[in-house]
């Protein structure tokens, strides 16, 4: 039987190497990521709000449309280890157990679940962040571990607090602690704004940690991450990569100059990328005559 995807995590994570991790926003940047080589991906909320709705990333999409989101990018990416951005877990702790019970049966290698106050806004965004009490949050992730084994799943809970911006270093620090005692299987705290509160986070827990290279947080090479003690590192750049080169693709396209557009893929390149292929010979097993 061919291994889960959170069963391959379990196993990359177990190894000696800091697990480099694109942040994608939907099935084809997934199978784009696998295809380059990349371990994991993460299906995160501030993707498939602006890919699937042009909008940004404070709560406006809902619970179903998240599923439905996990659920096409595993199911177009078999085995591939998907951490999936599960917010607040869309309510209270009730609401994180069946958050948790849908994204298993999605297909996610990681459910990440943070301690926002909801609507949540992405942890880079101007502001300070609300978040909901220090035991609100344990008993989330409680939950989300109790979800996850009476369900006999093998998917990992990825605990998230936003404290860092909301309150302070000291209280992710001890919400860290918190969720670490609940059995979070992974830990990240967002937006820490200095090298010595990575060395500090990376330092005190022993459990899997998390790193997210975004504006808020000193951009650190993988080997310095990996000495601190970092398992994951997440880079939020494909998004930002195609805007970009739909921006100057459009431009070029509106001056009658496409010489100056970026690169285009091949259309065959494009066909094969969606599986064409593949379609196309399975076809011919059904065709009648």
């Amino acid at each position: 039987m061919a291994q889960s995807g959170a069963q391959k995590l379990r196993s990359l994570l177990g190894g000696p190497d800091i697990l480099v991790c694109p942040v994608v926003a939907d099935p084809l940047m997934a199978r784009l990521s696998q295809e380059a080589g990349f371990p994991l991906a993460l299906l995160g909320g501030f993707g498939i709000a602006a890919i699937g709705f042009a909008m940004p990333d404070t709560g406006l999409i809902d619970f179903t449309e998240v599923v439905t989101a996990v659920h096409n990018t595993c199911a177009a990416n078999p085995g591939y280890p998907i951490i999936a951005d599960g917010d607040t877990g869309y309510g209270n702790a009730m609401n994180v157990r069946r958050t948790v019970q849908e994204f298993a049966r999605a297909g996610a290698a990681v459910i990440l679940i943070e301690d926002q106050v909801w609507p949540k806004k992405c942890g880079h965004y101007g502001g300070k962040r609300e978040v909901i009490s220090r035991d609100e949050a344990r008993l989330k992730v409680r939950a989300a571990v109790e979800a996850r084994n009476a369900s006999g799943s093998d998917m990992l809970i990825l605990a998230r607090t936003d404290g860092r911006s909301a309150i302070g270093f000291d209280e992710a620090m001890a919400r860290c602690e918190a969720f670490a005692a609940e059995g979070a299987d992974i830990i990240f705290a967002e937006a820490l704004e200095t090298e010595a509160e990575l060395r500090e986070f990376g330092r005190r827990f022993k459990q899997w940690k998390l790193a997210n290279m975004m504006p808020k947080t000193p951009v650190k090479s993988r080997a310095e991450l990996k000495a601190m003690g970092f398992n994951i590192v997440t880079y939020n750049v494909l998004f930002h990569a195609a805007i970009a080169a739909m921006q100057q693709t459009l431009q070029a396209l509106k001056a009658d100059d496409m010489k100056s557009a970026p690169p285009l893929a091949a259309f065959d390149e494009v066909t094969r990328l969606v599986g064409l292929n593949d379609y196309m010979t399975m076809e011919q097993r059904y065709k009648v005559g």
